[in-house]
């Protein structure tokens, strides 16, 4: 067994985004970031999770989206840490997204999750999904100014979730455009997708009317689901990766894979340190999620110097036996997906 080599903490790793915003300097973005989705039940932890990540895990990127409905309890831990003076908003990347009942008002959801969040700009906004959903109000909506959408919703006698499949998705990216060019707008300093294959980022990038490149492409990536043509392509193209996901579903069970189990122990360090580790080393960033406030406080720092063998041998995982562990009902018209997973209709 040899021992851990690592760089001294993946907080001190960033990635810079390609910008073709005018106006607007070189952006860096913190390669490891706290994702926040949770069950609905669970939401209020987010508050001590943020909390934790940023004054005892040294993290400095929290990723969001409207959807998750943990916005709120975020801006709460924001505002805590803050009222601290220890760190400031400069110092965070705050990413969060526009669901598709928002595809054809952005900035009204941009609105929702500054309002939640307690903050006048967010580093990076996205589009969520490359997909229209119509806009239906939950049952006992109080129509309290701000309508309370179905996030995903179905039809009630077939129980298909309803996609406008007929709407242009590429109608969110291009209003994320035109707040981010507008120079009298400053919610937002980056935009980017998540969710796009190939083929659709093909079709934005061909659009006349997009003039700006997607800073990040989100996709779910990891050991079983490595994503590598895509992440060649993004490469190409200039668009940096996000990876949701990169411990696979609930209860990690990418960390119980034979050869994740193996490269922890030649390198004596955890499961979580090699893959955060392989994803990194492909010039990913990596947004685990997790409520355990001893693991956010400690898991995800440890960056371990893999060698390329390393990195073509968890790559041959997914490689072998490819598995998407998120693929919502919803999704799949988009490629790659199957749709095997019922979505709640929150």
């Amino acid at each position: 067994m040899s021992k851990s080599q690592s760089h001294p903490s993946t907080t001190e790793i960033y990635f810079t985004l390609k910008n073709n915003v005018p106006g607007l300097g070189s952006q860096i973005i913190p390669v490891v970031g706290l994702g926040t989705a949770s069950p609905s039940d669970r939401a209020p932890e987010t508050k001590e999770a943020v909390i934790t990540a940023i004054e005892k895990g040294g993290l400095r990127h929290i990723d969001t989206a409207w959807f998750y409905g943990t916005e709120k309890f975020i801006g709460e831990a924001l505002q805590e840490v803050f009222s601290r003076g220890k760190v400031k908003r400069e110092d965070l990347f705050i990413t969060t997204k526009v669901w598709p009942v928002y595809w054809d008002n952005a900035s009204e959801s941009i609105d929702i999750s500054l309002k939640d969040l307690q903050l006048d700009y967010v580093d990076l906004v996205l589009q969520h999904w490359p997909l229209c959903f119509p806009k239906i109000l939950k049952p006992g909506s109080n129509g309290n100014g701000v309508p309370q959408y179905i996030g995903v919703p179905h039809d009630s006698e077939t129980g298909e979730p309803l996609v406008e499949s007929e709407k242009d998705y590429l109608t969110t990216y291009k209003q994320l455009q035109s707040i981010v060019l507008d120079p009298r707008d400053h919610r937002v300093k980056n935009i980017g997708v998540s969710n796009y294959p190939i083929g659709y980022l093909n079709k934005l990038l061909s659009d006349p009317d997009i003039k700006i490149t997607p800073a990040i492409n989100q996709v779910e990536i990891n050991p079983q689901c490595p994503q590598l043509e895509l992440a060649e392509f993004c490469h190409e193209k200039g668009i940096l990766m996000t990876a949701y996901s990169p411990m696979g579903s609930s209860g990690a069970p990418i960390l119980k894979l034979p050869e994740i189990v193996e490269l922890a122990k030649k390198y004596n360090c955890s499961g979580n340190d090699i893959v955060i580790s392989y994803l990194i080393r492909r010039g990913i960033v990596v947004i685990p999620r997790s409520l355990n406030l001893q693991r956010i406080a400690k898991d995800f720092q440890n960056y371990i110097l893999l060698t390329d063998e390393d990195v073509d041998n968890i790559n041959q995982i997914g490689i072998k036996t490819p598995f998407r562990h998120i693929d919502e009902d919803f999704a799949k018209s988009i490629p790659g997906f199957t749709g095997r997973t019922k979505t709640k209709a929150t």
